[in-house]
């Protein structure tokens, strides 16, 4: 891998570039950043740190698909999706009847 200090990293929304940046821009390094991470959890391979997200990404709305690409290591793509629907049919009593 390049050096995770100067990678490469952008998003795409359906296909067209809304940011596109350095870890260099970061205002802490990726070091860093994990080393205050493991002081209370333990990293397995494929967890994904998130950090916040520079200027440009906008709303998005249900049906859009987010790409996360950074260089050297890969593409994270997901759809944006609506609210969930609640799982019961209404509201639950707490009246206790003896």
């Amino acid at each position: 891998m390049a050096d995770p200090g100067a990678l490469r990293l952008s998003t795409l929304v359906n296909g067209r570039t809304v940011q596109d940046g350095s870890t260099a821009d970061m205002i802490f390094g990726v070091g860093e950043l994990i080393a205050f991470v493991t002081r209370w959890i333990t990293l397995q391979p494929g967890d994904v740190l998130l950090t916040g997200s520079p200027a440009g990404l906008g709303p998005l709305v249900p049906g859009d698909q987010v790409e996360a690409r950074i260089e050297g290591v890969g593409t994270l793509s997901n759809p944006v999706v609506g609210p969930r629907k609640p799982c019961h049919s209404g509201p639950r009593s707490t009246t206790h009847r003896a």
